[in-house]
């Protein structure tokens, strides 16, 4: 029988961690506790000293007693960022996670943890339909963590109804809207030459995407136009619009 304490702890420690992108070997490393215990901590079954405890904590940025409390967390609020590839999802989502202090996560990114594989392999080897199921179940687990953060999604997350009223229902929607000029120019800016690689129809192709795609991310609770804009100015428009709702409350 799994003693109620050290569920909490484990929980408390696989949250923290979880909000970082770490692995159990990325967490060992920066506490010195082993990931053969860690293991055993995050399924409840571990009676952790108070010394370790305290690396734990520490390397979590956390305190002991944080990760005692034995409070329910309610949900926090989580801003979704939505829109095709080049929107600037995770540029601006890493600078208004860290104006928010709070964690930014990638959610392709923890697709391709739980595949350990990258996207183009996953795509290749499983197709879309395995993606978009993935898709969903890592959605899950990361809302599960009912911590604040700000998330970046998949551009295709809107085309699959269930995910995306999931998400809907779970985070404040926002959708970087960009012309598909924009677009095009940031994703090659990255030095991604992908899109004009055989494909001399790329460009028509990505009109006619984000045409199709416009309606579905309009749904989203706001919109943020972000062409020919700085980067902080749309950072603090995002702010302040999901903080809308709380002020008007």
């Amino acid at each position: 029988m799994i003693d109620p304490l050290l569920h909490l702890v484990g929980r408390r420690v696989r949250e923290g961690r979880a909000s970082r992108n770490w692995t159990r070997r990325d967490l060992a490393e920066r506490s010195g506790v082993s990931v053969r215990f860690l293991v055993q901590l995050e399924a409840g079954r571990a009676n952790i000293s108070v010394r370790r405890l305290a690396d734990l904590a520490r390397a979590l940025d956390r305190s002991p007693a944080d990760l005692l409390d034995e409070r329910d967390e309610a949900p926090s609020q989580v801003i979704a960022l939505l829109g095709l590839r080049g929107a600037g999802k995770t540029t601006i989502g890493r600078r208004l996670a860290r104006r928010l202090r709070v964690p930014f996560v990638e959610l392709d990114r923890r697709i391709e943890q739980t595949a350990d594989l990258s996207l183009a392999e996953l795509f290749s080897l499983h197709g879309e339909e395995y993606y978009r199921r993935l898709e969903r179940d890592t959605l899950v687990e990361v809302l599960a963590e009912r911590r604040p953060m700000v998330l970046a999604t998949g551009g295709g997350i809107v085309a699959s109804p269930e995910t995306f009223a999931l998400l809907r229902r779970s985070a404040v929607t926002v959708w970087l809207r960009a012309s598909p000029e924009e677009h095009w120019n940031r994703v090659v800016g990255q030095g991604d030459r992908r899109p004009m690689a055989d494909h001399p129809q790329a460009m028509a192709d990505l009109r006619a995407l984000l045409a199709a795609r416009q309606p579905l991310y309009a749904a989203a609770d706001f919109t943020v136009d972000t062409s020919g804009r700085m980067i902080e100015r749309v950072i603090e428009d995002v702010r302040k619009v999901v903080a809308a709702p709380q002020t008007s409350a």
